[in-house]
């Protein structure tokens, strides 16, 4: 449980105040966090199970899908903001 509270703690938008300005934003980073997880039980359940090949083979697919989604969103946000093209009140005066 102390592996997940964090994740859900970002998601709900709480974060320390030393490392909000490391994390902003930080609710897609929380679910990019959440959906990291979720990608661990898609793989071992079925083959905890005993499941049909096919079965594990789905749910490999879907854990798969849930790693992507949840690198992304752990990605995306940040190059976004740290990448945004500069607007004409950051630009210094001469």
């Amino acid at each position: 449980m102390r592996l997940v509270a964090p994740p859900c703690a970002l998601a709900t938008g709480r974060a320390p105040r030393q490392a909000r300005p490391r994390l902003e934003p930080v609710r897609p980073r929380g679910w990019g966090l959440l959906l990291l997880y979720a990608d661990l039980p898609a793989h071992v359940v079925p083959r905890a199970l005993g499941a049909d090949d096919h079965v594990v083979l789905a749910g490999a697919a879907v854990g798969g899908l849930l790693a992507t989604a949840g690198l992304l969103l752990l990605v995306v946000p940040s190059r976004r903001r740290t990448h945004r093209p500069a607007t004409t009140a950051d630009v210094p005066r001469r």
